[in-house]
């Protein structure tokens, strides 16, 4: 899989400065965050960061691109070949293999999705035009269903994708009060959506 973010050796300047805003906004949200930490974490100056991005609300956007990319990355990884379902679970299975590789993403995304202010809710319109995106094609390539609805089948792609991501700290917390001794494993979360 093609790593959306790359490495620091490969980087410019711009793509640090992102990738840092990325770890920062995981780790604390967007708004405790200054443009001048980003610029310390990426070491660079204040000033960088004001050319390359102008504002803190486009160095946002920048981020929540770069999360697009991550899931964009990952789906396109898989061959449209097999049946819907088969599609479906290895295109959700990159996803989560994703998700597991870059912590930094799924903090972020938790954030973002959970902890929403009035300005950002760009990420998650840019997953559902994505998800929409993969959706129409898989429709039209005669792999996925048309007896369903499309905005059904956008929220069970999503769902299945971003379900258990979020679900998974209030999953861990309730477990650790009910686990009985010697119960390790943890439940997995299954999600349905019907129309």
């Amino acid at each position: 899989m093609v790593d959306p973010r790359a490495t620091n050796e490969d980087l410019t300047a711009k793509a640090r400065i992102r990738n840092a805003a990325m770890d920062l906004y995981a780790q604390y949200g967007a708004e405790r965050v200054s443009l001048r930490a980003v610029a310390a974490e990426a070491g660079v100056t204040l000033g960088l960061v004001q050319h390359h991005f102008k504002t803190k609300a486009g160095l946002e956007a920048a981020v929540d691109q770069l999360v697009v990319d991550y899931f964009g990355h990952a789906v396109a990884s898989v061959p449209v070949a097999g049946t819907a379902a088969q599609v479906a679970a290895a295109r959700d299975e990159a996803v989560r293999r994703m998700l597991a590789d870059n912590p930094a993403v799924v903090n972020y995304v938790r954030r973002s999705v959970l902890e929403p202010s009035g300005t950002r809710v760009d990420l998650l319109g840019s997953l559902v035009e994505l998800t929409r995106r993969e959706v129409v094609g898989l429709r039209e390539a005669g792999v996925a269903s048309t007896d369903r609805r499309e905005s059904t089948q956008i929220v069970s792609v999503l769902i299945r994708q971003l379900g258990e991501l979020l679900l998974a700290p209030l999953i861990e917390a309730v477990w650790e009060q009910v686990a009985e001794p010697g119960e390790a494993e943890l439940p997995r979360l299954s999600i349905t959506v019907e129309d």
